[in-house]
Parts: structure tokens; sequence; C-alpha cells
């Protein structure tokens, strides 16, 4: 068993892997910024998981940092920022959030899905 959180190991996972989010996995394990990693993380979790699955802001969060709470609102604000360019969507009990919307409690994170599918 190893001490690694477990969003760390699927980092790492999809990292070796080379499939989707593998470029974002590698710059969310490396020595970057806190602000960098994070955003790495929660992009790199939400393509490896596609537009069907999703991940929270607290997976990213914890992929990073032992102590992960302190980042946890980073972690929703970049959530916000990505899906206000599009490359994820915003969800709240399965309906998608508008990101510039005020919305409070739990969030998940997707892939958005391709305009023509």
């Amino acid at each position: 068993m190893t001490d690694r959180p477990a969003p760390r190991r699927e980092l790492e996972r999809i990292r070796d892997g080379g499939g989707p989010g593998a470029e974002q996995a590698g710059l969310a394990l490396s020595g970057g910024t806190a602000s960098d990693r994070l955003r790495a993380a929660v992009l790199a979790l939400a393509f490896a998981r596609g537009a069907d699955r999703s991940t929270c802001p607290s997976d990213a969060a914890r992929a990073v940092a032992e102590d992960w709470r302190p980042l946890l609102p980073q972690a929703r604000e970049l959530a916000r920022e990505l899906g206000r360019t599009g490359q994820v969507q915003l969800t709240q009990r399965g309906r998608p959030l508008d990101p510039d919307a005020e919305w409070t409690g739990p969030i998940r994170i997707r892939a958005s899905r391709p305009a023509d599918g």
C-alpha cells in the first residue's frame, strides 16, 4: 500500500498512460507553482475521465498538496475559469452550472462535450 493519495496516483496513471490528460498530468506532478499545478490537475482529471464522468475540485487539490483544504477555494475558482473558456463543464446534482452565476455547495467538473457530439 502506498502513502500517496488516490488522486495523486490517478494523475501518475494518467501521465504514464499517455492518453487524454497525460500532458496536463505531467504538469500537475511537476515542480511548477501551486496554481499552475492545480489548474493542470483539474484538466488532467477531467480530460482523462471524459464527458461522461466527472471529478471534484477536491480531487485536484488532493493530487497536488498534502495539506489540500486551503487549496479548495482556488480549485473551485480555477474550475469556474476553465468553465468560462469552455474547456470543462461544471455541474451540480447532474445539471450544468453557469460559470458566471452565483452558486454554492458541491460541484463536479467534466470534460466539455464536442460541439457536434
